[in-house]
């Protein structure tokens, strides 16, 4: 039986397998000696299917490096990131992702991936010039861009000439028709959630949630989610994102009568909220507390109000191993979102050994099986979106518990 893996030498192995994954391999029992030909058979056969077309031979203008083997095609992977933005957080982000994505590549092992890092500016126009010469110069995929406007300005440039991309965009609308969305993305985290509320007992729900594009995002998959699984909104307060209004709107959602409040926030707005939280906690202990993805930091657990919380996220403990090989590679830990490039260009090996030009098929992509990477299972769908396994996990004052593993294959009928 074949099975599928990347192996990260010493410190961990993170695999990018089918998700649907093979029990480990045994040495084969020997094979027994062919039983005696005693006369040919003749049998009614099917047509062999047709050889498959010749690969293209690589044009002189594609880019190679001057060590290269000669004779093979490598799978050229373009990488386009906001290396020159006029944000030097964004650049900081931009430089992770370059990082960890030649990371994956070492770890791969695979010398017939060529990796060509392109600078889209941050921009949505030198975004789609950067993936006009990416392709010019032999792209056969397009790894980024970060933001959804850079996303949409590559997706016809790509399109017009058949290449697929892989963008780091939460924006389910850049996605689609050949560009597939590698990202955390609010509807699983809140879909997640809300199910394993529900199966725990809690049917009255209200929200609190941010007058955002995000928001707006958040409070459709709150409502599908809810009634999906049976339950009632209470209410859903919606604020605009200033520190001094996030506060009535979460103890307002706590008055309703609901029993699981979620709160669509994270970072300093959602350390604003917490002296609501814990004037409402007092007069009701009963409530539970959910969150999305944005919960997912460390100073979360320094909130009191907020410990006992659950919110749905990649297992903690993947990452972690990631973020120690990639310290101990680079001398600097990395930002959570590093995780999506390693992945990205993992899968790029996987898909890699398939014919050139024709390996990072549509098919391929979406797979209904699905992928493991470090945060683990994740599949696409022809839309662009992803589902993703995620893990729920309760707020601590140490840390973040697991309170239900993320789920290791998907089920064959959806997730």
């Amino acid at each position: 039986m074949l099975s599928r893996f990347l192996a990260i030498p010493g410190l961990i192995a993170i695999g990018l397998s089918l998700a649907c994954c093979q029990p480990p391999l045994r040495p084969a029992p020997p094979l027994p000696p062919p039983p005696p030909v005693i006369a040919p058979m003749i049998m009614a056969m099917a047509p062999p299917p047709p050889p498959p077309p010749p690969a293209p031979m690589d044009q002189s203008n594609f880019y190679r490096l001057r060590n290269m083997a000669p004779g093979g095609i490598p799978a050229r992977v373009a990488l386009l990131l906001p290396l020159s933005s006029p944000s030097a957080e964004n650049r900081a982000v931009a430089n992770a992702l370059e990082h960890a994505a030649e990371l994956a590549i070492f770890d791969a092992r695979n010398p017939a991936i060529l990796l060509m890092p392109r600078d889209d500016g941050g921009t949505p126009e030198k975004a789609a010039a950067a993936a006009a010469k990416a392709i010019n110069d032999g792209a056969e995929i397009i790894i980024g861009p970060l933001f959804a406007a850079s996303v949409t300005a590559v997706a016809p440039v790509a399109r017009a000439k058949h290449v697929p991309v892989v963008a780091f965009s939460t924006d389910r609308s850049a996605g689609g028709n050949g560009v597939y969305l590698l990202s955390f993305q609010p509807e699983t985290e809140v879909a997640r959630i809300v199910s394993y509320a529900t199966s725990n007992g809690h049917n009255d729900f209200a929200a609190a949630i941010p007058n955002s594009a995000y928001g707006d995002r958040i409070n459709l998959a709150f409502r599908d989610s809810v009634t999906r699984g049976g339950g009632r909104i209470a209410a859903v307060e919606r604020f605009n994102e200033r520190a001094e209004l996030i506060g009535p709107a979460a103890e307002g959602s706590m008055k309703t009568g609901a029993d699981a409040v979620l709160i669509g926030e994270g970072g300093a707005m959602l350390q604003a909220a917490a002296p609501a939280l814990a004037i409402a906690e007092t007069r009701d202990r009963k409530v539970q507390l959910l969150g999305t993805g944005l919960w997912d930091d460390v100073a979360v657990t320094h909130q009191p109000a907020l410990i006992g919380g659950w919110f749905a996220a990649p297992a903690p403990n993947a990452f972690t191993a990631f973020s120690n090989h990639y310290r101990t590679v680079f001398r600097a830990p990395p930002p959570r979102i590093a995780s999506l490039a390693y992945d990205a260009l993992a899968l790029v090996a996987l898909l890699a050994k398939g014919p050139p030009h024709a390996r990072f098929t549509d098919a391929a992509l979406t797979d209904p099986n699905g992928f493991s990477g470090i945060d683990g299972i994740f599949r696409f769908h022809a839309d662009g979106s992803a589902d993703r396994g995620l893990a729920v996990l309760e707020v601590g004052a140490n840390g973040f518990i697991v309170r239900d593993p993320a789920p290791k294959a998907f089920p064959r009928t959806g997730f």
